[in-house]
């Protein structure tokens, strides 16, 4: 009995060295790599590797020691079994989403979408996002499974329920409907992409940019820095505006109501300059209308481009001001006015 004691002993001390050694070795291994940049491996993927590693080492050592029957009671087998068995099946769970990972930002580095002209990048990082997390469920869904498989009394389970549940499954079915209908319209969001990572759209009268793309939800983030967290099934189920759909140029307008009196051609003159001494217009698109006439007011719009939506609202708002100014020093009597006639009596009455 001390002998068997004594071994189990001798191994725990023995195996807790060549755990630490091991993983220490192979630490500082990925670290030197990941420092390299010729190595594919990231920079921080010892960091991103350590927890997995490390219970892959611990639970490969108590598989170890339970082949070799170094324990004296049985029921310590089968706990320690079932630790080491799971324990295994997590460390090669979380290092296949590691290196899914890895792949993924290996792959992306060619595409930028700080630039300006970054529609093909948007493009390419919304299917990976989506793909990435699609894969990543699959793998987990996987990954619990063959855990609850490994253990006899839940396999059992499993078969039995298996076999009765035609009636059960179809409840189940309509009930997760939804939650089925939302992954996917997750999955269309990434083949169709009717968005795209920072596209800029108007969802429910909210001016904002696509943040985040999941398999079952979209972040907005608005102009004001909220955050509009929308379903993905309303993006293939509803109608909403997509302003950089094909490209990031975009046409502002701008309103300007006046007095019959006022130069038309005058204030298109001055639009013209502005727009030339603006480095927001892009110069492609400059023009000036009378769009309507009531019986108060005339309504002129000033037409211009810009390079995307966010320079297009600075160039709006500048136009804007300066049109306001120049009629108010050039043509102040072309701003809006209310006449009222008095007809005098000659009557003497």
């Amino acid at each position: 009995m001390k002998d068997i004691e004594s071994d189990v002993l001798q191994y725990l001390v023995a195996g807790i060295i060549i755990l630490l050694v091991t993983f220490g070795a192979a630490y500082l291994l990925l670290k030197k790599l990941g420092k390299d940049p010729r190595n594919i491996l990231p920079v921080d993927v010892a960091n991103r590797i350590m927890t997995p590693l490390f219970i892959f080492l611990a639970s490969l050592l108590i598989k170890i020691a339970i082949l070799a029957r170094l324990f004296r009671f049985e029921y310590t087998y089968e706990i320690l079994g079932s630790i080491s068995t799971l324990g295994i099946i997590l460390s090669v769970t979380w290092f296949i989403i590691v290196a899914l990972k890895i792949a993924k930002g290996r792959m992306l580095m060619k595409y930028d979408v700080s630039t300006e002209d970054n529609l093909r990048a948007r493009k390419i990082y919304t299917q990976f996002m989506i793909l990435e997390n699609i894969v990543i469920f699959i793998i987990v869904i996987l990954a619990i499974g063959i855990a609850l498989m490994s253990f006899e009394g839940i396999r059992a389970i499993g078969v039995s329920v298996l076999t009765s549940a035609g009636i059960a499954g179809i409840i189940i079915g309509f009930s997760a409907q939804k939650a089925i209908g939302t992954l996917l319209a997750g999955i269309q969001i990434a083949i169709t992409q009717p968005i795209r990572l920072d596209d800029v759209v108007i969802v429910d009268g909210e001016w904002g940019r696509i943040e985040e793309i999941n398999l079952t939800y979209v972040v907005v983030r608005i102009w004001d820095k909220r955050r509009l967290v929308v379903p993905s099934t309303y993006f293939i189920e509803n109608t909403f505006q997509n302003w950089t759909r094909t490209s990031s140029d975009i046409l502002g307008t701008v309103f300007i109501y006046t007095d019959y009196e006022v130069p038309v051609e005058k204030i298109r003159e001055e639009l013209s300059r502005l727009l030339n001494n603006s480095p927001l217009w892009d110069k492609n698109v400059n023009v000036l209308q009378v769009t309507n006439i009531t019986e108060k007011t005339v309504e002129i719009r000033a037409l211009m481009s810009a390079k995307d939506s966010g320079t297009a609202w600075d160039l709006r708002v500048y136009i804007r001001e300066h049109l306001l100014k120049f009629l108010q020093d050039h043509y102040p009597g072309s701003l809006p006015k209310t006449r009222l006639f008095v007809k005098e009596d000659l009557s003497g009455e």
